[in-house]
């Protein structure tokens, strides 16, 4: 069977989703994972599949121990275990994906100082951990933290990475009625920044902003990614990331609304405090990193396109509270990236991150 050149238009649209099932139906074996050079044979197919940064568990003793408030939030659960997880990655070639908490499971039972937040952190993690250590290579861990507990994290962050051997540290982009620039985090960053941490932000409503539709009590239709820009915004005010500067901060769903308000954050930082962020804020803004899960549509990838460099982007799915088809129909039809763009976002951008799945 002829493969289309790498340089073909052909390569990207439609006609990608029309490849992989052509090189099922041919007998090639496992499909070709996205971002793979389309340029391959069947016999040489890829080392790796794609790296999923956004990857969602649900520990069922968590859910257990939330019953009561999920009965009250009506939010209904989908039975989950590692298997899930893992048909579908491995239907869709996805070698391994990071996983992280669920917000609408936890919603503010890891923030509120308590001791029962801090067991229930750690209920989390080493759960995560163990699926982890149970199917190497397949998945990663992004732990969470008792935030704003500044001694409970400390302590966990120190227990994720030296006993879990955790891969990075995943925060809420609000905290009730905090974000992540406020300067009671430091702490917890500074630690971070020596550790030279990856941290994965996933969006979360704050408390100001969650009855504003009435009988709608919390809307992730757009709260959700005006709240990612929120926290960009707090961490860039409060100068984070010049302070820290070896944190590698990941945002959700193509930054949210970030790209569309960035040039708004650049031409409108108050000027008293420059001093905060030597290189600038579109510096800053550039150094952060997306990953495209419910965010891969035209209109987004442009914007994020035109805001961040390709090193920057990374794939991520959602899954499994969304399915892969959500994400990936939308990057296949987007023309705005070369093969070697491909290449970095479904899995190089990554392998930087974390050096030990490296191919």
């Amino acid at each position: 069977m002829k493969l289309p050149c790498e340089n073909s238009p052909a390569v990207f649209g439609a006609s990608r989703r029309d490849l992989l099932k052509a090189l099922v139906a041919a007998g090639a074996g496992a499909a070709l994972p996205f971002g793979a050079s389309f340029a391959q044979t069947p016999a040489s197919r890829p080392k790796a599949g794609p790296i999923d940064v956004h990857h969602h568990m649900q520990p069922p003793a968590y859910v257990k121990a939330m019953e009561k408030e999920l009965a009250g939030s009506g939010f209904n659960t989908r039975p989950w275990t590692p298997a899930v997880s893992l048909e579908a990655m491995d239907k869709h070639g996805i070698a391994t994906a990071m996983l992280s908490p669920v917000q609408r499971v936890v919603s503010d039972s890891m923030s509120d100082r308590s001791e029962r937040a801090r067991t229930l952190v750690r209920l989390n993690n080493d759960e995560g951990a163990q699926v982890v250590r149970d199917h190497p290579g397949r998945f990663g861990l992004f732990a969470a933290l008792p935030l704003p507990d500044t001694e409970g994290s400390l302590r966990e962050i120190a227990y994720a990475f030296d006993t879990l051997k955790a891969d990075g540290i995943a925060l809420w982009t609000s905290y009730l009625d905090k974000w992540p620039g406020d300067q009671a985090f430091a702490p917890v960053f500074e630690e971070l920044n020596r550790r030279k941490a990856v941290v994965f932000f996933h969006p979360a409503t704050a408390s100001c902003c969650r009855n504003l539709i009435p009988g709608l009590a919390i809307s992730g239709m757009i709260e959700y990614d005006l709240d990612t820009a929120r926290a960009a915004e707090s961490l860039l005010v409060g100068g984070t990331p010049a302070r820290f500067p070896d944190v590698r901060f990941i945002f959700s769903h193509s930054g949210g609304a970030l790209p569309t308000l960035a040039a708004r954050m650049i031409d409108d930082y108050p000027k008293n405090r420059a001093s905060l962020l030597p290189n600038g804020v579109d510096y800053e803004i550039k150094k952060f990193y997306y990953e495209v899960a419910h965010a891969s549509k035209v209109p987004a990838l442009d914007a994020l396109k035109d805001m961040a460099p390709v090193s920057q982007i990374l794939f991520g799915s959602d899954v499994p509270i969304r399915n892969y088809e959500l994400t990936t129909e939308g990057l296949e039809r987007y023309n705005g990236f070369s093969p070697k763009d491909w290449d970095a976002i479904y899995r190089g951008n990554a392998e930087r991150l974390f050096p030990r799945l490296k191919m």
